[in-house]
Formats: structure tokens, sequence, C-alpha cells
């Protein structure tokens, strides 16, 4: 598995486990961090990783927004936890890291969506990023 990849699994996890446990991402990426300094069984967090998870915090609420405004028929609240995190991801890879290009992006979160949930999350992960790529100029310049 390349190296980014890699890195957005577990900025994924990340995100998932701070949204299950009811906490921040950024405490949770620093027990992530903690932990892999002092547990030689656990992977180090690198930096690409520790990029999406303060970048995603830095949007989290604007990118919540979106999911909200865009997927249509689900509540955030209601999106299944893996879907609601991986769109999370995806949305703030695809919107704000320019050097990622749109594909990419939207191809990454369809396979987490593949190998972390169920048969129609890939599709319904697509079709919301697809929405956002096509809206990109626009959402960036409302967030600014």
């Amino acid at each position: 598995m390349a190296a980014r990849s890699k890195a957005r699994k577990r900025a994924f996890q990340i995100l998932f486990e701070a949204d299950q446990r009811g906490t921040s991402v950024r405490h949770v990426l620093a027990d992530w961090i903690r932990h892999a300094r002092t547990d030689d069984r656990q992977p180090p967090v690198n930096e690409y990783t520790m990029t999406l998870v303060e970048g995603y915090a830095d949007f989290a609420e604007r990118i919540d927004d979106l999911i909200v405004t865009y997927a249509v028929d689900w509540d955030l609240d209601r999106m299944p936890v893996v879907d609601r995190n991986i769109v999370r991801l995806g949305a703030y890879e695809l919107v704000w890291v320019d050097e990622t290009p749109d594909a990419v992006a939207i191809d990454e979160a369809v396979q987490l969506a593949k190998e972390f949930s169920t048969d129609e999350s890939p599709s319904f992960v697509n079709g919301l990023l697809g929405r956002f790529k096509e809206l990109k100029p626009s959402l960036r310049r409302e967030s600014a």
C-alpha cells in the first residue's frame, strides 16, 4: 500500500475514533502520536496523516455543513459513522488540498468505503464527493 494511502487510512481511523469517543480529532491524534512513541507495536503517525487530521479539524464545521447540505435524504447524525468520516476526510482533501488531484481524493475515499463500509457506501461516497468536485470553486470561496 502506498504511503499516502496508508496516511489516509490512519487519518480516517483517527476521525472515526474521535467521532465514536465524542472527542476532538486533535485529542485522538495526540493519543496516537503518544502511543506510537511509547509502544513499539504501534506504527508511527506520519506527516501526511497529521496534515489531513489537522486540516480536517480546521474546516470541520464547514465540512459538516456541506455534507448536511448535499447529502440528499441523510441527516449527519443518522449517516453511518464510517461513511460520515470517510466523506469528511475526502471532502477536506478534495476541496482544500491542492496537491492532491481531485480524482485521487475521490478514488481513495471510495477505496476506504469498499474496505470499511457496506456495499452501497462506495457509490454514496463517490456521488457526494463528485458533487463537491463540481462545486469546488464556490465551496472554497464560501469558506474563505
